[in-house]
């Protein structure tokens, strides 16, 4: 970092330092701020925690300001980020390597998505809205592109140490299970954008997870992410085949609590009383939130918009918009807290950035 960006180094000690002083909220502390003198009564139950996830993180700058409101409002850092930037772009910033650096401080888990991702011209017959309908069974890696995506993944892994990335076509899937086998210790997470909506798809791919594990049983695929139409009741029927396969604490089922205003569901969308129940129930699950409340993003001027995870940053900075997606991250981290509070007040634990939150 010294030689490729000095501000971020200064950023990157200021987080160490942040951390060492314990001036962010420790978690009885948060209990005890959110349920007063009742929190000392209550029992959580830590093995059932659910993460508190937030997407996307696309810019190292938005740490420091998210780190310096949790110090001040005495609120939460979220336990787990999720990056959907041009990767190229980012290393060549340095982005890459100072997130990845601050993730360690914190000790958060972090997955980034590649380029080799189906937009990137891998289909040369698609291209933008006019052909979106094309994007329902092509989208992904098609021939040779899933051995990039191998190398590019490889490439990172190498290179910056970069673990854990996101997986949506069943045949990079099967290739990430070759590899953890081969000796390469890759993470990875199954997109929202391969649409795993019931059960049954759930356990074809947990069933080759358990074929290709290694033989002290542990598995590269450490995240779930289910499709937006999924129910209470699909979640926790594939617990029941995660528990019987031996990956209730290897497999992390995830679940889209808010998704952004624009651009990727109906408005207004926001799953937090579903988890409050399913998270009772079924343990190992990642609350992620994609946006704001619904009613804070539809008041501000420009609403968080998944297209704007594939704008250049030179544009965004171009056309004013950089203050407004930075406060479209805050808020995503807000409505994290949120789900955090109401988590506490139900009694259920949950699993924020641990060496800053103890």
């Amino acid at each position: 970092m010294e030689g490729k960006n000095k501000d971020y180094l200064r950023d990157l000690e200021w987080l160490m330092a942040m951390r060492d002083a314990k001036a962010f909220i420790g978690v009885d502390a948060y209990r005890e701020k959110v349920l007063g003198a009742k929190a000392a009564e209550i029992h959580f139950e830590e093995k059932s925690a659910v993460t508190l996830e937030v997407s996307a993180l696309q810019y190292f700058p938005w740490i420091k300001p998210m780190c310096e409101r949790a110090i001040a409002q005495g609120s939460l850092v979220p336990g787990r980020f999720i990056a959907v930037r041009k990767m190229k772009e980012s290393e060549a910033d340095g982005d890459l390597p100072a997130i990845i650096a601050a993730m360690n401080i914190m000790g958060c888990s972090f997955v980034e998505t590649l380029d080799t991702k189906g937009t990137d011209g891998s289909n040369p017959h698609l291209g933008g809205p006019a052909t979106i309908a094309g994007y329902f069974g092509g989208i992904g890696q098609p021939n040779r592109h899933a051995l990039q995506w191998l190398d590019e993944y490889l490439y990172y892994y190498t290179t910056y140490g970069l673990q854990a990335a996101l997986n949506f076509n069943a045949g990079t899937i099967l290739l990430g299970f070759l590899l953890y086998r081969l000796g390469v210790d890759i993470r990875f997470k199954i997109s929202v954008f391969f649409g795993s909506d019931n059960p049954y798809h759930a356990l074809w791919i947990m069933t080759a997870a358990k074929l290709f594990a290694r033989d002290d049983g542990t598995s590269p695929l450490v995240g779930f992410n289910w499709s937006n139409s999924v129910d209470n009741g699909t979640i926790e029927a594939a617990s029941y085949a995660r528990k019987a396969l031996g990956f209730e604490n290897v497999i992390r089922f995830e679940h889209h609590i808010t998704e952004t205003y624009k651009s990727i569901v109906i408005q207004p969308y926001n799953r937090r009383n579903e988890l409050l129940e399913v998270a009772a129930k079924v343990p190992n699950i990642s609350a992620k939130h994609e946006g704001a409340d619904p009613e804070v993003d539809a008041g501000r001027i420009h609403p968080s918009d998944i297209l704007d995870y594939f704008r250049d940053k030179s544009e965004i900075i171009a056309s004013g918009d950089w203050p407004r997606l930075q406060e479209n991250f805050m808020d995503k981290v807000d409505s994290c807290d949120r789900t955090a509070q109401a988590l506490t007040r139900r009694g259920i634990s949950f699993f924020a950035a641990p060496r800053l939150h103890g």
